[in-house]
């Protein structure tokens, strides 16, 4: 064997990266040094900084069989941010990952617009990531994403089990469906043909830094604050509480969104199954002072009142 091979032969089109590159500058926020970006601190008096990252899971295969990328964007940056809002923290900047078997840069795209005007909902910046061509590492067409945020809060702010009470309320927000959670369980009822692969198990996974933001900048206090994602309720909930106090729930207190609905409609997840693989129509779960909750009625429509938290072990019991 003879003569050279190109990086594209190779499955590597730096052409396509490039311009890939132009395509999305415009949704990149901060200070740009060549490598890395600057974003400001804001001025606090004891700021603590949250970070977490996270991803999307086989809801892109969905999408991708779909052809319905615009809604992953909001994906990525919701799952990050609503943990970080669980600290009551403020997001200050947000960056991504995609990677890819070859690049197709109007694809590519798509899935970076989301992502810049997810950020944008919650006062978010994105400030850069990454987008690396990985030929032989995933199929053709098929792609990964992951996203990394990063907020700030003050220590004196910070939510968290340790300022539970017994007796504390329990509000729910409401999801906009399956977020991001459990879809490798409704890709094998797709499959079996006990469900229809509609937009509605696609709907983009709600952003919940602004609601928390609003209740704490009107003065409203919270206790602490659960993300419901792969667990469900029984798993994630309860790490919003200390040792010794569970949270009490009534299924009654709030409706399902359709697609929710259409997967239990399929008789093929028992109740307790759907209840620890989605969030059950519950997408952030606050616990407050009982005097907090008409304050937050009377600031968020759809907050609602799902419980309460008693003495007891087992993290949660169901009415």
């Amino acid at each position: 064997m003879s003569g050279h091979i190109s990086y594209r032969e190779a499955g590597v089109d730096l052409g396509a990266a490039r311009r890939h590159t132009r395509n999305i500058a415009r949704f990149v926020s901060g200070g740009v040094t060549g490598f890395a970006s600057v974003v400001p601190l804001p001025e606090l008096r004891d700021p603590l900084l949250v970070a977490s990252t996270d991803g999307v899971g086989t809801k892109l295969l969905l999408a991708l069989e779909q052809g319905r990328l615009e809604g992953l964007g909001q994906d990525l940056v919701a799952m990050c941010v609503n943990d970080l809002a669980c600290t009551g923290a403020r997001p200050l900047f947000f960056l991504d990952y995609l990677a890819v078997g070859a690049l197709d840069p109007d694809a590519a795209g798509v899935v970076v617009e989301s992502i810049a005007r997810a950020c944008e909902a919650c006062g978010c910046a994105l400030v850069g990531g990454e987008t690396a061509e990985l030929p032989g590492l995933y199929a053709p067409g098929h792609f990964d994403l992951a996203g990394f945020a990063v907020g700030v809060v003050e220590r004196e702010d910070l939510l968290g089990p340790h300022r539970v009470q017994a007796g504390d309320v329990v509000l729910g927000l409401p999801s906009s469906g399956l977020h991001s959670n459990g879809f490798s369980l409704v890709r094998a009822l797709i499959r079996d043909g006990r469900l229809a692969p509609t937009p509605a198990l696609l709907e983009p996974t709600r952003l919940y830094p602004e609601v928390i933001l609003r209740l704490r900048e009107a003065g409203v206090a919270l206790r602490s604050a659960a993300h419901i994602t792969g667990g469900g309720l029984p798993e994630n909930l309860p790490r919003a509480l200390p040792d010794g106090l569970r949270a009490v729930l009534d299924p009654g207190a709030w409706t399902l969104p359709p697609a929710i609905e259409a997967v239990l409609a399929t008789g093929g997840v028992s109740p307790d199954e759907a209840w620890s693989t989605f969030n059950m129509g519950l997408g952030m779960c606050l616990v407050v002072p009982e005097a907090s909750v008409e304050p937050a009625r009377a600031l968020i429509e759809d907050v609602r009142v799902v419980g309460w938290v008693e003495a007891g072990e087992g993290g949660l019991r169901r009415l």
